[in-house]
């Protein structure tokens, strides 16, 4: 069917006789001379017919081929007379001497083109199309190294490849499950895993000390662009490990990964403090591309008379490099932002450290200069620098500053994709009470260990216990989340007991792990990779769902192969249903 690919052909190549397979994917019909831009996920090649060289049974072909049609084309290379440096093959163009129909193609509902006129619903129902689209083809080929460099480095680090079960138990804990119902055991019902957390435990209690899968996992929750409903975790568990060495198995796992694929060097990633990176950042997810850590200036500009300040938990601002120019407009723009009801601020306050040396700001009438001066040395400004001032509860603020620094990270072009700044975020709050159900949460899961100085306080003080958790954040992303893990029977039990579990309800839901926990468990830690999110990250995108080759929407469906739908209400019957 063809001797080489649409993307191979070169210079050198010039005379040789070749045979091509492909989409016709434009065509150009000049009268006496046609020419084909064959495609396949290689490339394309241009492809040149007349009717002298070509033959009129061949040229007359040509002139009748559509767009999308598949083609088998004989000819030989020879020499663009334009080139087109955009192209790979853009030096060579293919004269043909004999073409075939391998079958033909109706019109496609959209333009098979790098910029298409498809929208995403129509580009969803046919998204076989749509995966034609050298875009698209680019990020599946891109997650397909992604794969298999994941593999090369963790099979290099004596890590095993084992699977573990899709049909599991449903628990009540963290997302929704999908159910699955058992049609020899009516009334039952089997869950698809939200991870194999349980399992890679379990192969830790059973000797294999370095576990790794790519594994699909699945979660029935409201979907985002950054989520669906089935996706990939790579998914890492071993023994005989404390923080430092699984820190540094999977920073070089993301290390190996970025040289090999981006052949970008990460260097050493920093490791920073929960509590750290809500006080400089206001998320346990900074984006580390630019600055404008907050100042906490309270006690500094509370008790001058200003109302707003006065009243207020907590004050907080951020440093803007080389804006005190920003007009009233573009105040009045992120002031507006800062009050939509996303954000919730109730205003504004700005300073402007001007480059003549004079300072101008919105409560002028209620700070002198020396006041002004201490927030200005506060923040670390200098002349031609803007401060932004929010007020307010400590949450909403805390928030809305976060937003408000990545609005001024976006306006000034200071998150660029092509930079890559990771962060380990370690001992997170271990639970967190849920006013709803009156009861404690787990941050992360059950199972995570609490930093050993702080068990004690599982008693007196849940909230101030930290978990022995870490994040790999990139970019203001979380790309993966793990622990060390608890391997003592009695602490597990204690663990459940403060969130709320009854010995019963512990025992019924996770009494496999408890039973195991009496024979022997090592010390063990793992995490798991976003793998979805990290191929976004890789190619400087937000949404996963081009990087997936059949995604549901937002709405959870598949609309090329209309799915959830009904079933057959025998099949209901067989279930029990």
């Amino acid at each position: 069917m063809r001797t080489h690919n649409c993307g191979e052909l070169r210079k050198k190549d010039i005379k040789t006789k070749v045979i091509l397979s492909g989409w016709a994917h434009r065509i150009r019909d000049k009268g006496k001379v046609i020419w084909i831009d064959i495609r396949d996920r290689y490339g394309i090649t241009q492809l040149i017919f007349e009717e002298e060289f070509s033959g009129s049974k061949t040229f007359n072909l040509a002139k009748k081929c559509g767009r999308e049609f598949v083609i088998k084309i004989e000819g030989e290379v020879s020499e663009r007379l334009s080139n087109n440096p955009n192209l790979d093959t853009g030096d060579i163009e293919i004269k043909v001497f004999n073409i075939e129909y391998l079958n033909k193609s109706e019109v496609p509902p959209f333009t098979i083109e790098d910029e298409t006129d498809g929208g995403e619903d129509l580009r969803m129902k046919y998204r076989y199309l749509d995966l034609r689209r050298a875009p698209l083809q680019k990020n599946i080929m891109l997650r397909h190294s992604l794969m298999q460099e994941t593999r090369i480095y963790l099979n290099s680090q004596n890590f095993l490849e084992i699977e573990t079960p899709v049909l599991i138990k449903s628990t009540p804990e963290g997302a929704r499950d999908f159910i699955v119902p058992s049609r020899m055991n009516k009334g039952q019902f089997y869950a698809l895993p939200q991870s194999p957390q349980t399992f890679k435990q379990l192969l830790m209690v059973s000797g294999f000390d370095k576990y790794y899968q790519l594994v699909k996992c699945f979660r029935d929750e409201d979907l985002r662009a950054d989520r669906q409903p089935e996706f990939t975790q790579i998914d890492c568990e071993m023994s005989f490990v404390d923080r430092e060495n699984v820190l540094q198995n999977f920073g070089g796992l993301i290390s190996h990964l970025f040289k090999n694929i981006l052949d970008k060097d990460l260097g050493d990633i920093p490791v920073m403090q929960y509590d750290d990176v809500i006080k400089h950042y206001g998320t346990d997810k900074p984006d580390l591309r630019f600055g404008m850590r907050f100042n906490d200036i309270t006690s500094i500009v509370q008790g001058k008379g200003f109302k707003v300040f006065d009243d207020s938990e907590i004050i907080l601002s951020i440093n803007i490099e080389g804006c005190s120019n920003y007009t009233r407009k573009q105040i009045d723009e992120i002031t507006d932002f800062v009050k939509t009801p996303q954000i919730g601020s109730k205003g504004l306050v700005y300073i402007k450290n001007n480059e003549d040396g004079t300072i101008k700001s919105s409560v002028d009438k209620f700070y002198s200069t020396d006041d002004l001066k201490m927030i200005v040395d506060e923040n670390n400004s200098n002349p031609s620098d803007l401060i932004l001032i929010l007020a307010g509860d400590e949450k909403q603020t805390i928030s809305a500053m976060s937003s408000l620094r990545l609005l001024m990270g976006d306006r000034l072009n200071l998150r660029d994709p092509e930079i890559f700044n990771p962060v380990w975020v370690i001992n997170f709050p271990l639970v967190a009470w849920d006013e709803e159900s009156k009861r404690y949460h787990a941050m992360h899961h059950p199972f995570t260990s609490p930093i050993k100085d702080d068990i004690d306080l599982l008693n007196s003080n849940p909230e101030k216990v930290r978990a022995n958790a870490y994040d790999l954040v990139i970019n203001g992303v979380e790309i993966g989340g793990g622990s060390i893990r608890i391997h003592d029977r009695k602490l597990q039990e204690k663990v459940f007991e403060t969130l709320g579990f009854t010995n019963e309800e512990a025992y019924n839901q996770f009494g496999f792990l408890l039973d195991a926990f009496k024979y022997g468990t090592p010390p063990h830690g793992g995490i798991a990779f976003g793998f979805d999110r990290l191929c976004a990250l890789f190619s400087g995108q937000e949404s996963i769902r081009d990087f997936i080759a059949f995604p549901k929407n937002t709405s959870g469906r598949d609309v090329m192969i209309n799915t959830p739908s009904e079933i057959d209400s025998d099949q209901l019957k067989e279930l029990g249903l």
